[in-house]
């Protein structure tokens, strides 16, 4: 019985990569070879220089007009083909890199003419802003026909005067009315945020000084100018950026035509410009030696005033977003 058992035999089929074979990596790998090449060649092409595409695009176009060796050395592998004029066809090849102008130069001028007229779109922005901030601040309202904005030839300058019954100053003194102490130091939170020094000069009207003889409006004029500086300085402004205090008496009016309107009585706080600074400070040999005239034309202004928001992110200067006149009394 035991011999009769049936014998089973197993097979097994042995198939090669199931049903579709390897066929699949040959493809792929043709597929990773082209793609390896296609980036390669974007490479070369973002990495070539304009001298280099336009070699290579007239030996493809003319082959002729290029020697065959780049370096006539076997193992120097740093040329570019050369271009063989007398051989080529093609007249832009004849052209070589050595004769192409050099476009890359730029002149002190032409950087100077940039930076002035970066400086110059700085003063605008900030320009815009003050106004915008005497529009928007109930309190700054009531003092706005006080305060005059103007671009000139040495920078931005603020006038601060004086109204009819409205002075910045104790009568014949340095003292400031408060209501002129928070307009000051409200123009220091917001003039700080540029890198440019101030000048600050002080004005008084054709009115003698009446007081003792060796005090005049000439030293009047100047202790006024000295106490908005200490104003500004004690508003968070660097005294360091102070590049002058003077004071002009009554030789720079305002109003010609009335030498005793009040108006002639002013504070003037100008954001200098470069040129302006560095004569100030004498590099140019030559120092300023008078006041910019009060009737002068300023200069062109922005030709379109940005929103609000646009010159807070342009300026970057405001960190809580308006400035604070949370003392301005009712004088």
């Amino acid at each position: 019985m035991e011999n009769n058992q049936p014998i089973i035999v197993k097979r097994v089929k042995k198939v090669a990569g199931g049903h579709h074979g390897g066929a699949w990596k040959i493809a792929f790998a043709d597929f990773a070879t082209a793609m390896m090449a296609f980036f390669l060649v974007m490479w070369l092409m973002t990495s070539a220089t304009p001298e280099q595409k336009k070699a290579i695009s007239g030996y493809f176009q003319d082959p002729i007009g290029f020697t065959e060796s780049a370096s006539p050395y076997a193992i120097d592998l740093g040329g570019t083909p050369t271009p063989a004029p007398e051989r080529t066809l093609n007249p832009d090849i004849s052209e070589t890199p050595e004769s192409q102008p050099d476009e890359t130069g730029i002149s002190t001028d032409q950087i100077e003419t940039l930076a002035d007229k970066m400086e110059q779109e700085r003063l605008e922005l900030l320009l815009q802003e003050l106004q915008n901030k005497v529009e928007e601040n109930p309190e700054l309202q009531r003092f706005k026909d006080q305060i005059l904005f103007e671009i000139t030839q040495d920078g931005l300058r603020i006038q601060i005067m004086d109204a009819e019954n409205r002075p910045m100053f104790a009568l014949g003194s340095a003292n400031l009315q408060p209501y002129f102490e928070d307009i000051l130091l409200a123009m220091a939170d917001t003039i700080r945020a540029v890198p440019n020094k101030i000048s600050i000069s002080g004005h008084t009207d054709a009115k003698p000084f009446a007081g003792r003889g060796d005090f005049g409006n000439w030293e009047l004029s100047s202790n006024r100018a000295n106490a908005a500086r200490r104003t500004l300085v004690a508003g968070g402004y660097p005294d360091e950026q102070v590049a002058r205090v003077v004071g002009y008496a009554s030789s720079a009016l305002f109003d010609r035509e009335d030498p005793f309107n009040p108006v002639n009585r002013r504070i003037d706080i100008v954001v200098l410009t470069k040129k302006a600074q560095r004569a100030i400070e004498g590099e140019q040999g030559v120092e300023e030696g008078t006041a910019p005239a009060p009737g002068e034309a300023p200069a062109d202004e922005a030709s379109e005033p940005l929103a609000p928001e646009q010159l807070q992110q342009r300026l970057n200067i405001f960190e809580e977003g308006a400035l604070q006149f949370d003392q301005l009394n009712n004088q």
